[in-house]
């Protein structure tokens, strides 16, 4: 009797901790919601709040003045999030199988070599002219597409993970006459799945929230990514009002202020976040299975 009102006591804090926690992080969201439907000018007077006394849709009218230009944007960023995290994953998980054998020679040297390229870097000059003079990437696709693809942290973690995986179920395989590659595709990458599912979802928001590489290498508009064309939005209002703000006057002082700034940051954040957030209820259940799967039944 006693323990089960010690469980049924620890059950009550339990669900109350988790939906304390659970409302703390989801207020800053909804402050981010909220202050994307409020006026300005309230914005201005008396800061963020849940409760606005005055709303307005103004900075979404603005974001979405060009719906072709956000949709063309949000065209690339999705394939190359889509193309990308697939590639990826795909290489992270051959070079982490092949670095985990204990059956080839040569993969103390090639850890060695992917992890002494994390201690140095050429630096952004070299890579610039690498990627341009060299490859003749600019205003490419590709340039969008290759950098974030490979990551040596990637390579690590999965290295880490297959290496748990009993050797027994790739002996077996092989006795049964399954090559390296049926293997891998049959065997290894069916029991890694929440570690595909977590470095996928890495790679995916890596790419989702790329723009530095569209700031480098892309001048064509037609390949802007979503964060880039997003980012060239705000700062066009923020240059926009300054020279209204340089220009003196109570018309453009007005202007200024009535042109939305903060909001307009907010309401992009709700643009970018919309797609990308629903992709994680679907993965979240490799996470929970990550704690049998890969087990060896006596």
């Amino acid at each position: 009797m006693k323990k089960s009102k010690d469980i049924k006591a620890f059950n009550i804090l339990s669900y109350t901790v988790v939906t304390l926690i659970a409302l703390f992080c989801f207020i800053p969201f909804l402050i981010v919601v909220m202050g994307s439907i409020t006026d300005e000018k309230e914005i201005i007077a008396n800061g963020f709040s849940l409760l606005p006394s005055k709303l307005s849709l103004s900075a979404y009218g603005t974001a979405l003045k060009e719906p072709m230009a956000i949709l063309r944007a949000y065209g690339i960023t999705i394939s190359l999030t889509i193309i990308g995290t697939a590639c990826g994953l795909f290489i992270v998980a051959m070079t982490a199988y092949v670095l985990q054998r204990k059956d080839f020679k040569w993969r103390n040297k090639f850890s060695f070599f992917f992890y002494f390229t994390t201690l140095f870097s050429g630096g952004l000059v070299p890579w610039y002219i690498l990627m341009v003079k060299y490859l003749g990437l600019k205003d490419s696709y590709l340039s969008l597409l290759l950098p974030p693809m490979l990551s040596v942290f990637n390579i690590i973690i999965m290295k880490s993970y297959m290496g748990g995986i009993p050797q027994a179920l790739t002996e077996s395989a092989k006795i049964d006459g399954a090559g390296d590659f049926t293997i891998f595709v049959k065997i290894i990458l069916p029991l890694a799945k929440p570690a595909l599912a977590t470095i996928g979802m890495m790679i995916a928001l890596g790419y989702w929230n790329d723009w530095y590489n569209s700031m480098l290498f892309i001048n064509n508009e037609n390949l802007y990514s979503l964060q880039y064309y997003l980012y060239k939005i705000v700062n066009n209002i923020e240059a926009y009002k300054t020279i209204l703000a340089q220009a003196g006057g109570g018309t453009s002082l007005g202007s200024t202020i009535n042109m939305p700034s903060e909001s307009l940051k907010m309401a992009l954040t709700i643009i970018v976040t919309g797609p990308i957030i629903l992709v994680y209820p679907f993965i979240q259940k490799y996470f929970v299975s990550g704690v049998t799967i890969g087990a060896v039944k006596g």
